[in-house]
């Protein structure tokens, strides 16, 4: 039997998820928690507030399946724009008690740290979702240092395939830093091909 395409997935998960059936909570906890749990250590950096989300993002996926809208993009951006807002709003709430017991900076502090754990959440969401094509140029450019010419001999492709893959990696990876940090927006790709 042919493998299930990615839409008709998403959407069977969410008419299982939509009848309560708790085999497709595990379905789904089994293909995505790798995912929530490193997305909500990116924003928190903490351990046990990754594991927390984690349970509230899986508990709000479950009570809100409608929530989920197939035209707009995939389960996988959906889940991960749940866990960005989720895990945003628990670094706001744990930063604002912080700042209440005055172990904490100031407000602006606290929303620059959440701008920036927001940013770099997305990003890393963005390198890990992106072709690999794209993202072993990237890698190879970034973190061997190779110049395109080398990138392009290590990949065995032309300079100029080479240096497409860079633009289009960086091009992706540059809207990370676009998104707005209350986890509202919807994570680079959502709604469209990468």
């Amino acid at each position: 039997m042919a493998k299930e395409t990615q839409p008709r997935w998403d959407r069977r998960m969410q008419q299982r998820l939509t009848r309560g059936e708790a085999a497709a909570l595990g379905e789904l906890y089994d293909r995505f928690a790798t995912l929530v749990h490193s997305l909500a250590h990116r924003v928190l950096a903490d351990d046990e507030a990754a594991d927390r989300t984690t349970r509230d993002v899986f508990g709000y996926l479950w009570e809100n399946p409608g929530d989920f809208d197939p035209r707009q993009g995939s389960m996988r951006s959906w889940v991960a724009r749940v866990t960005n807002r989720i895990a945003v709003e628990r670094l706001r709430r744990t930063g604002a008690a912080a700042l209440a017991r005055g172990a904490a900076g100031t407000t602006e502090e606290l929303e620059a740290r959440v701008r920036r754990a927001s940013a770099e959440a997305r990003a890393d969401y963005i390198r890990t979702s992106m072709p690999a094509p794209l993202r072993q140029a990237l890698e190879l450019a970034y973190f061997e240092r190779r110049n395109y010419r080398q990138t392009a001999a290590d990949l065995g492709v032309t300079e100029d395939e080479a240096r497409r893959r860079l633009r289009l990696g960086l091009q992706l990876l540059s809207t990370a830093h676009t998104r707005p940090a209350d986890g509202g927006g919807s994570p680079p790709g959502h709604g469209r091909s990468l």
